[in-house]
């Protein structure tokens, strides 16, 4: 484990305030703050970001999210825990966070557009987009994930 490289956030404060600017955004987002969190927390697997790892997961459990979904997310295609709704978004999620492998493909666009409006659809990517750049911040400048006591850990 490396300690934390540069605090960005104080280096360049104009880069951050632009980036909670646009969290803000997505926050506020029509498809629902729950949805928002799972897809967060999806990329953030993906990306191997411990620190937005643990800070998602938690958000989703502060939120009311049962812990059989959150620790099960890894492996959502496996389980029956997620509707058409999320499994849709999950899968756009993924593809646009390895977009340079998978081209966002039309058929994980169009399984979309069955649960999602265009306003939606763009939320959602400005979310996918928004973690994917936190990921790189919280990977490349090596934030470290404060340890929580035992008893916290879970709740």
């Amino acid at each position: 484990m490396s300690k934390q490289r540069i605090p960005h956030n104080t280096v360049l404060p104009a880069g951050y305030k632009a980036m909670l600017a646009l969290s803000a955004v997505v926050d506020a987002a029509s498809v629902g703050k729950p949805l928002i969190d799972l897809l967060f927390l999806r990329v953030s697997q993906v990306n191997a970001c411990a620190y937005c790892i643990d800070m998602h997961a938690r958000d989703l459990l502060a939120h009311g999210e049962s812990w059989q979904r959150i620790n099960s997310l890894v492996a959502w295609r496996e389980t029956t825990f997620y509707s058409e709704r999320e499994r849709a978004a999950l899968a756009w999620a993924e593809a646009v966070t390895a977009i340079a492998e998978t081209q966002a493909p039309d058929e994980l666009y169009e399984a979309l557009k069955t649960h999602f409006s265009e306003l939606e659809i763009t939320e959602l990517t400005y979310a996918v987009a928004l973690m994917n750049a936190w990921n790189r911040l919280g990977v490349g400048f090596r934030m470290t994930v404060p340890r929580a006591e035992l008893a916290n850990a879970v709740r």
